[in-house]
C-alpha cells in the first residue's frame, strides 16, 4: 500500500477510541484490472443563453417592465483547468452555485443543448473523445426498478455491464463483494421501493446506484453527490470503497457537499471552485499549505474541507461582510491566476502500477454483446412485469372486462339489417377500438420504463435493439398472446361470429397484430415526447387519424380527395378491412360472399336481398372483394416500421441535460440574512413531547389481500423533545427516523394492503393529542419541496400561503406583512422575485428552497416543527446557516425536532436534545446533547478530541458490514449499546408547561380557511402558475384543437346522398372520442395538482372543496374556448347546417364530453394511486360508453341499457344526430332502382332508433356533467376524511387479531 493511501486513512476513527490500520480498508473487490486513464483539462468554460424567449423578451419590452438591459448570458464555469491522473480520488468542492455539477457534467460529456455554450480541451489519455475509454456516471438522483431487490438489481447490472470473459461465477462473486463493500447485506433482498411501495430508505437506493455503476468497471468513474442523503459513516465507508478503486488504477472524480474530517484524509487531489472559478486545483496535502501562504491558515480542531467551502464562499449576513467576503473570494481568484501560468495541466499516457490480471482495455461499450443484453433485459423485464400486479393485472383485467361487456352489447347478433350494421361495428370494436387502449396504457408505462433505458444507453450499456426486442419477448407469454387470445375468444363466440376454426384463427391473428401495432405505436410515440402529456397527444391524434381512414365512420368514397390517400396509411384500415372480409366474403365460394337474413324471397338473386349480402357490405365499406391476406401482411409491415422508426429515432434523437431559459440564479443570495428575536417560553405556550415506550410496526398485505406480514420498524423508545432547544435524531439508514417522524406528525394514512400499528404513547404536556391537535400543532417539512409551485416567485408561495393558512380575522394587509416579516427571518429577500423552478425551469438554489418550505411552515407560527433531513443535498456552509436559523427559531419558543444525516462539527453544540437510534429502530442514547459523549465515555468509548462528536457517534452504532469478522463485532457492539441503554435510561417526568391539558390542547385545533377565504386565493394561484407553465396550457388546449382539425380535414363538406348516410353517422359517433380526450387531460395535469393539495391538506390549509372547485374553475373556461372553436370547425366547415343553434349545441356537446371525461378521469386518479391501472380501468368504461351510444351497436341487452343512461355519450348522440339529420333528404348518385336503404334523416334515425326527444337528450347530458362532477367531488371529499376504507379496515383488524 502506498504512503498516501497510508497517510489518509491512518487518522480513521475507531471503537473504543483506537486507531484502525489500513488493512481494513483492504477488501478485495473481484474485478479485473483496468486500463490506466489519465484526465487533462484545460480553460474549460461553460456559458448558457438566459435571454427569453422572443415571445417574452417582445412583451416585456413593449409594457416597458425591463428599466435595464436584459442579461443574455451567464458564465458558469470560467477558465477552468486542472488534471486527474489515474489512480487518484479527486473531488471538486465549492459553495452553493460553484459550478461543481456543471464541470462534472462537462468532464463526463452529458451536458447538451442549443442555449449551452461549452469550449474546452478536455482530453482522456491524450484522446479528445470519452467514448475511447470505459467510464461510469453516478447521478444525484436514483434511477432505480422498485420491484427488483438490491441484489437482483447489482446482479442485472452485472450482467449488463461485465462483458466475457467474465464468467458467470465470477459476476456472482463481484456482486456479494459489492454488497458487502457497500454496507448493503442486511438490505440485499429488500425490493427498491417508491413512494407508493416502501422499499429500501434513501441511503440504501444511494449505495446501489453506485453500485450498478461500479459494476461496469470502469477505468474513470464520476460522481455527483454521492454522499448525499447518507449518514456520516455509511459515507465514510462509501468514500472510503472509493479510494480503494482509485488505489487499483482508476481515476475516480467526485463532488461533494458535506464531507467529515476522516474523509478529508482519503482525498489525492482536489479542484476548489468559487463562482465557476478555480481558487485551487492540485495536491489534496499541498492546499492547505498553499492556503497558508497566501494568509488563511486552517484554524486547530477544524475540518479542513468545510474550511475550505467558507472561505471560498461570499458571506452575505450583512453588507460588511459581503463585501469582505467578496475581496476575499476575488482575491483567491488572483491568487490562483497569478501562479497558474506556472503550472501543467496535461498528463502523459502513462502507466500506473496495477495488479497482474488481465486488463479491460476495451472502450466504454458493452453494446457489441446483444445476444447477452437481449438475454439480460428479457429476464429483467419479465422479472418486473410479474412483480408489477397491478400493471399486469390492468392488462388482463381490461382484456377480460372489454371482451365481456363489449360481447354482450353485441351479444348474439342475428342476421337482419340491423343485427349487419352492428356486426360491422363489433369488428371495429376488435379491430380498433381494443388496439386504443393497449396503445394508451402502454404510452404510459413506456413513459416511466423509458427512463432506465435512456440513462443505461447513455451509459453505452444496452442498444436499441436490446431493449426493443427485450421488452416484447419478456411480455410474449404474459400480455402479448394473453391479452388479444383473451380478448377474442369470449368476444368472437358471444358476438355470435361463425365457428369455424379457420375464421377464428384470422379473426385472432389480426387482434395479436393489431396489439403488436399498439405497443410500437406507444414506442414511438414516446421516443418523440418523454412526457404522457406529449406522448398522449401523439398517440390519440394518430389514432384519430388511423380510424377515420378505416372506412368505417367515413366511407372510402366519400373521404375528400385530398385526405383518400391517408387510407393506405392506415393500419386500422387494413385491420379492419380484413376482419370484414373474414366475416362478409371469406370462407365461401359464393360470389356474393356469405347471406343473412333477407326476409324478401329470391335469397342473393333478389336485389332487395343485395344489402343482405357480405359482397354489398364490403362495398359500401370500401374495401376490396378478397381482402385477408394482404392486409395481414401490411400488419405485420406496419409493427414492423413502427419499431424501426422508434429505434432510429431513440438512436439518433438522444436524452441529454438541458438548460432552461428561465435560468435565474443557482446562488443563494440569502445566507444570513436572518432576523430571529428569542422569546422568553414563559412568554408563548410551549409544547414538550413525551414518547413513552413508542413502537411502530408495519403490516403489509399481498395484492390479493390473503397473506399478511408484520415488520418491526421502531422498537420502544422513550424520550423527550423539549422546546426552546433543537432535538435532533440520528442514526444509519434504515434505523426508522424518518418513519417516526411521519408517525408524530400523522402523515401516515393506512390503506387495503398497508396498516401501521402503533404501540405506547405520544404525549403533549403529559396529555395524549387527537390528530386534529396534532396535524394544528404540528408543521412538517418533508425532505422534498415539491408542495411548491415551481411558477411563482419566492414571495409569491409566501403570500399565498400566508393568505390561505392565517386566520381570517387578519387583514391583507397584516397577512402580507406576516409574509415579509417570514421573508426576511428567513433570508429570502434578495431571493423573494426570483421563480422557484423545477427540473424545466431553473430557479431559486437548494438551500433556497429549503428555506421557503420551511418559512411556509412557520408562517403559521406553530408550536411544533418536525423537519426530515433539511440539511440534506446542501453544502457544508449553507448547512450551516440552515442549522442557525433553525436554532433561531427554536430559541422563540418552538419545539423543533429534526433528523440529520451529516453534522458539521461546529453544530453539535447546537444540540439540545438527541435520539440516537440504531438500524431496525432501536434506541441507543436519548437525553441531551451534553450529556452523550459523557454515556458512551462511561461504557468504555471515548470519543477523540479532534473528531465531530456528531461523526463518533454514528460510527459507534453502525454495524460494518464489509467483512464477516468486523460484522460480527460491531453487530456484537450495537446489541450491547442497545441493551445498556435499555436498562439504564431514567424514566420520563413531566414538566409543566403554559400548556394545560387536555382541554387547552384542544382549543389549539386550528380550523381551515373557509372557503369563501380560500377559493379566489386557489384561483388566483393556480392562474398564475398555469399562465407561466407552457407544458400545462399545451396539455389544456391541443387535444380537443388536434382532434377538431383531423375531423373535419376527414368529414369536410358532408354530402347528401345515399352512400354518406354512414359518414354523417360516423362523424357523431366520433364526438364519443372527445370522452378519451377529457380523460388524458386529466391524467396530464390533476396527479401533479392532486399531490400539492394532498401536502397542503395534510397541513390543514384548505379544505376538498375550495381545491375541487378551483380545478374545475380553471378547466371550465379552456373547455368552453376550445369546445366553441371545435363548434366553428365542424360545423362551419363540415358542411352542417350554419345556424347558431347548432352551432351551440354542438359545442355545449363537446364541452359536456369532455369535462366528463375530465371527472371520471378525477375519480379513479383519486381511487387508485397507480395512475396506469387507472388508466387503463377508465379506458375500459369509455370504451363502453362510446360502443353503446346508439350508432356501433343497435340491439343492446336490456340490463346494460339501464346502464347506459349513465353514460353521457348516449344522451350526446341522442341529440345531435336529430338536430344534424332531420330534414336532410338523401339523393341516390346512382340509378334510383339500384338505391337501397334509407331515404331521408327520419328513416335514418328510426333505423337506429335515434329518432327521440332532442331536447330532452341535451338536458340529460347536462345533468349527466353535473352528476359526474359532484360524484368526483364526493370520492375525493371520502378518501380525504379516510370514510370509504373505515369498514375495510374494521373487517381486517378483527381477522388479524
Amino acid at each position: 500500500m502506498d504512503k498516501d493511501l497510508e497517510a489518509g486513512l491512518q487518522e480513521e476513527p475507531a471503537e473504543n477510541g483506537h486507531v484502525w490500520s489500513a488493512e481494513h480498508t483492504d477488501n478485495d473487490l473481484s474485478f479485473h484490472a483496468v486500463q490506466a486513464v489519465n484526465v487533462s483539462v484545460r480553460d474549460l468554460s461553460v456559458n448558457v443563453d438566459v435571454s427569453p424567449g422572443r415571445i417574452r423578451a417582445f412583451a416585456a419590452a413593449f409594457r416597458r417592465r425591463r428599466q435595464r438591459p436584459i442579461e443574455t448570458s451567464k458564465r458558469i464555469l470560467d477558465h477552468v483547468s486542472t488534471s486527474m491522473p489515474n489512480g487518484n480520488l479527486t473531488a471538486i468542492l465549492g459553495g452553493s452555485g460553484s459550478g461543481k455539477t456543471t464541470m462534472l457534467h462537462a468532464l463526463s460529456n452529458r451536458v447538451g443543448g442549443n442555449r449551452l455554450h461549452t469550449t474546452r480541451d478536455i482530453r482522456y489519455n491524450g484522446n479528445g473523445r470519452i467514448s475511447s475509454i470505459r467510464s461510469a456516471y453516478v447521478m444525484q438522483n436514483d434511477v432505480l426498478i422498485p420491484t427488483l431487490t438490491v441484489r437482483e438489481t447489482l446482479q442485472y447490472a452485472a450482467e449488463l455491464r461485465l462483458p466475457p470473459p467474465t464468467s458467470s461465477d465470477e459476476r456472482h462473486q463481484v456482486v456479494e463483494d459489492v454488497i458487502l463493500e457497500l454496507g448493503l447485506k442486511e438490505c440485499a433482498d429488500t425490493k427498491i421501493g417508491n413512494n407508493v411501495h416502501k422499499g429500501c430508505s434513501g441511503g440504501e437506493k444511494r449505495r446501489t446506484s453506485l453500485g450498478v455503476q461500479m459494476l461496469a468497471n470502469p477505468s474513470v468513474l464520476f460522481l455527483d453527490e454521492v454522499t448525499t442523503g447518507l449518514d456520516a459513516a455509511s459515507a465514510f465507508q462509501l468514500v472510503k470503497t472509493l479510494k480503494l478503486l482509485a488505489r487499483k488504477g482508476r481515476t475516480i472524480i467526485v463532488t461533494i457537499h458535506q464531507p467529515r474530517s476522516e474523509i478529508w484524509g482519503l482525498l489525492d487531489r482536489l479542484v476548489l471552485l468559487s463562482g465557476g472559478v478555480t481558487v485551487y486545483s492540485g495536491s489534496a496535502q499541498q492546499c492547505l499549505p498553499y492556503f497558508e501562504d497566501i494568509g488563511y491558515p486552517l484554524p486547530p480542531f477544524v475540518n479542513p474541507a468545510e474550511f475550505l467551502v467558507d472561505i471560498a464562499a461570499v458571506d452575505n449576513r450583512s453588507p460588511d461582510l459581503e463585501k469582505d467576503s467578496s475581496a476575499r473570494v476575488e482575491m483567491l481568484k488572483q491568487a490562483w491566476r497569478k501562479g497558474s501560468g506556472d503550472r501543467t495541466f496535461w498528463l502523459a499516457d502513462g502507466r500506473f502500477d496495477i495488479e497482474p490480471g488481465a486488463v479491460e482495455n476495451q472502450p466504454g461499450t458493452t453494446q457489441r454483446y446483444i445476444g447477452r443484453q437481449i438475454r439480460v433485459l428479457t429476464a429483467r423485464t419479465f422479472k418486473t412485469t410479474y412483480r408489477d400486479p397491478m400493471g399486469m393485472a390492468g392488462s388482463i383485467i381490461e382484456a377480460l372486462s372489454m371482451a365481456i361487456i363489449t360481447g354482450w352489447i353485441f351479444l348474439n347478433l342475428d342476421g337482419s339489417l340491423a343485427g349487419i350494421r352492428s356486426r360491422q361495428g363489433a369488428l371495429y370494436t376488435a379491430a380498433a377500438l381494443q388496439g386504443y387502449l393497449i396503445l394508451l396504457f402502454e404510452t404510459y408505462r413506456l413513459t416511466i420504463d423509458i427512463k432506465l433505458f435512456d440513462r443505461e444507453y447513455a451509459e453505452r450499456v444496452v442498444t436499441v435493439p436490446s431493449f426493443l426486442i427485450s421488452r416484447r419477448l419478456a411480455r410474449v407469454f404474459v400480455e402479448d398472446l394473453p391479452v388479444p387470445l383473451i380478448y377474442s375468444i369470449i368476444f368472437y363466440f358471444m358476438v355470435g361470429f361463425d365457428a369455424r376454426a379457420s375464421q377464428f384463427f384470422v379473426f385472432f391473428s389480426v387482434n395479436l397484430l393489431m396489439h403488436y401495432i399498439a405497443v410500437t405505436l406507444a414506442m414511438l410515440c414516446v421516443s418523440v415526447s418523454r412526457n404522457f402529456a406529449g406522448a398522449s397527444l401523439i398517440a390519440n391524434l394518430a389514432y384519430t387519424l388511423q380510424s377515420l381512414g378505416c372506412g368505417y365512420f367515413v366511407q372510402s368514397n366519400q373521404i375528400p380527395v385530398w385526405m383518400r390517400w391517408l387510407k393506405w396509411t392506415a393500419y386500422v384500415f387494413y385491420g379492419f378491412g380484413a376482419m370484414a372480409a373474414n366475416e362478409f366474403v371469406g370462407h365461401t365460394s359464393s360470389p356474393a360472399g356469405r347471406i343473412y337474413d333477407c326476409p324478401a324471397p329470391g335469397g342473393s338473386s333478389n336485389p332487395a336481398c343485395e344489402e343482405y349480402t357480405g359482397a354489398y357490405q364490403m362495398q359500401s365499406l370500401g374495401f376490396p372483394s378478397q381482402w385477408i391476406t394482404r392486409p395481414i401482411l401490411v400488419l405485420l409491415a406496419f409493427a414492423i416500421a413502427f419499431y424501426v422508426g422508434a429505434a432510429v429515432i431513440l438512436r439518433y434523437d438522444k436524452v441529454v441535460i438541458r438548460i432552461s431559459r428561465g435560468l435565474q440564479t443557482d446562488i443563494d443570495t440569502s445566507l444570513g440574512k436572518e432576523d430571529l428575536a428569542a422569546k422568553s417560553l414563559d412568554n408563548r405556550r410551549s409544547v414538550r413531547i413525551a414518547l413513552q415506550g413508542y413502537s411502530l410496526d408495519i403490516q403489509k398485505r399481498d395484492w390479493m389481500l390473503t397473506k399478511s406480514e408484520t415488520k418491526s420498524i421502531l422498537k420502544p423508545i422513550k424520550t423527550v423533545f423539549d422546546p426552546g432547544v433543537l432535538n435532533v435524531i440520528m442514526g444509519p439508514s434504515g434505523s426508522g427516523k424518518t418513519s417516526l417522524l411521519n408517525v408524530m406528525a400523522d402523515r401516515v394514512q393506512d390503506s387495503l394492503s398497508t396498516r401501521y400499528k402503533r404501540s405506547g404513547e405520544l404525549t403533549f404536556n403529559g396529555a395524549v393529542p387527537s390528530p386534529e391537535v396534532v396535524r394544528s400543532i404540528c408543521s412538517y417539512v418533508c425532505q422534498d419541496d415539491d408542495a411548491l409551485l415551481p411558477c411563482l416567485t419566492v414571495r409569491e408561495n409566501l403570500r399565498f400561503a400566508a393568505a390561505l393558512r392565517l386566520p381570517t380575522c387578519l387583514s391583507k394587509e397584516q397577512k402580507h406583512q406576516r409574509a415579509e416579516s417570514v421573508l426576511l427571518k428567513m433570508g429570502l429577500r434578495d431571493c423573494s422575485n426570483i421563480l422557484v423552478g423545477n427540473e424545466l425551469i431553473k430557479g431559486i438554489s437548494g438551500g433556497e428552497k429549503r428555506r421557503v418550505t420551511i418559512a411556509i411552515q412557520i408562517l403559521t407560527d406553530p408550536q411544533v416543527l418536525v423537519l426530515d433531513e433539511p440539511t440534506s443535498g446542501l453544502d457544508a456552509f449553507t448547512a450551516s446557516s440552515i442549522v442557525t436559523v433553525l436554532k433561531g427559531l427554536a430559541e422563540e419558543g418552538r419545539t423543533l425536532i429534526l433528523t440529520i444525516h451529516q453534522a458539521r462539527s461546529d453544530l453539535f453544540q447546537h444540540f439540545g436534545n438527541i435520539l440516537l437510534l440504531a438500524r431496525g429502530g432501536s434506541p441507543v442514547f436519548a437525553g441531551k446533547g451534553s450529556d452523550m459523549l459523557p454515556y458512551f465515555a462511561s461504557l468504555g468509548f471515548h470519543c477523540p478530541t479532534a473528531t465531530n462528536p456528531a461523526d463518533f457517534a454514528l460510527d459507534l452504532i453502525t454495524v460494518n458490514l464489509q467483512h464477516a469478522d468486523k460484522e460480527a463485532a460491531t453487530r456484537e457492539k450495537v446489541r450491547s449499546l442497545i441493551l445498556d441503554w435499555d436498562s439504564s435510561h431514567p424514566p420520563i417526568t413531566h414538566t409543566p408547561s403554559r400548556i394545560s391539558a387536555p382541554a387547552e390542547l384542544g382549543s389549539l385545533v386550528r380550523s381551515q380557511t373557509s372557503f369563501a377565504t380560500a377559493f379566489p386565493l386557489l384561483c388566483r394561484r393556480s392562474f398564475l402558475n398555469f399562465r407561466r407553465s407552457p407544458p400545462a396550457q399545451v396539455a389544456r388546449t391541443t387535444q380537443v384543437l388536434g382532434f377538431a382539425v383531423i375531423l373535419t380535414l376527414f368529414f369536410a363538406p358532408l354530402q347528401s346522398n345515399t352512400y354518406s348516410i354512414q359518414t354523417r353517422l360516423g362523424f357523431i359517433q366520433e364526438f364519443a372520442a372527445l370522452y378519451f380526450v377529457g380523460m388524458l387531460q386529466n391524467v396530464a395535469v390533476y396527479p401533479t395538482e392532486k399531490s400539492v393539495f394532498y401536502r397542503e391538506h395534510d397541513d390543514g390549509a384548505y379544505g376538498v372543496a375550495a381545491f375541487f372547485l378551483t380545478y374545475t374553475f380553471l378547466e371550465i373556461p379552456f373547455e368552453i374556448i376550445t369546445s366553441l372553436l371545435f363548434a366553428l370547425l365542424t360545423v362551419v366547415a363540415a358542411g352542417l347546417p350554419r345556424t347558431i343553434n347548432l352551432f351551440l349545441i354542438v359545442a355545449f356537446n363537446c364541452f359536456a364530453i369532455v369535462n366528463c371525461g375530465e371527472s371520471v378521469g378525477i375519480v379513479f386518479n383519486t381511487l387508485v394511486e397507480h395512475t396506469g391501472f387507472a388508466v387503463n380501468i377508465t379506458s375500459v368504461l369509455l370504451s363502453v360508453g362510446t360502443i353503446m351510444g346508439g350508432i356501433m351497436s343497435l340491439d343492446i341487452p336490456s340490463f346494460l341499457q339501464a346502464w347506459n343512461h349513465l353514460s353521457p355519450i348516449k344522451w350526446s348522440l341522442g341529440n345531435l344526430a336529430p338536430y344534424t339529420l332531420r330534414g336532410v333528404v338523401f339523393t341516390c348518385p346512382d340509378d334510383e332502382a339500384k338505391c337501397m336503404g334509407p331515404r331521408s334523416g327520419e328513416e335514418v334515425l328510426k333505423l337506429y332508433k335515434l329518432d327521440t326527444n332532442s331536447g330532452l337528450n341535451l338536458v340529460a347530458l347536462g345533468v349527466c356533467v353535473v352528476v359526474y362532477r359532484l360524484v368526483a367531488w364526493a370520492l375525493l371529499e371520502c378518501r380525504r376524511r379516510r370514510w370509504a376504507w373505515s369498514a375495510w379496515f374494521g373487517t381486517w383488524r378483527k381477522a388479524s387479531q
